[in-house]
C-alpha cells in the first residue's frame, strides 16, 4: 500500500528586482500569429523607478527609445531564450 507524505514548502529568498543595463537584450514578442519575436540591445537606460526608458538598437539596425510594457522582456546578453 502507498502511503502519501506531505512536501514540505520550499523555502525561497525573494528575488531582488532586475535592473537593465546597457548591453542587455530586450525582445517584445510578436503580435500577429507567426510573427518572430522582434530582438534589440539596451544601448542606454534613460529615466528611473517606474519611468524608466531605453535606447534601444533593433535587430534590423534602427534605433528608438523604447517604453517597454507586458509583451517586452528584458535580460542579460548571455542568456539565450529562443
Amino acid at each position: 500500500m502507498h502511503t502519501m507524505t506531505k512536501k514540505r514548502p520550499v523555502k525561497r529568498e525573494p528575488k531582488e528586482p532586475y535592473e537593465p543595463a546597457a548591453g542587455d537584450v530586450v525582445e517584445v514578442t510578436g503580435h500577429r500569429v507567426g510573427e518572430p519575436p522582434r530582438l534589440g540591445e539596451i544601448l542606454e537606460v534613460i529615466g528611473e523607478g517606474e519611468h524608466r526608458h531605453y535606447r534601444v538598437r533593433w535587430d534590423d539596425g534602427h534605433e528608438s527609445v523604447y517604453y517597454p510594457s507586458s509583451d517586452a522582456t528584458i535580460r542579460p546578453p548571455h542568456v539565450h531564450g529562443t
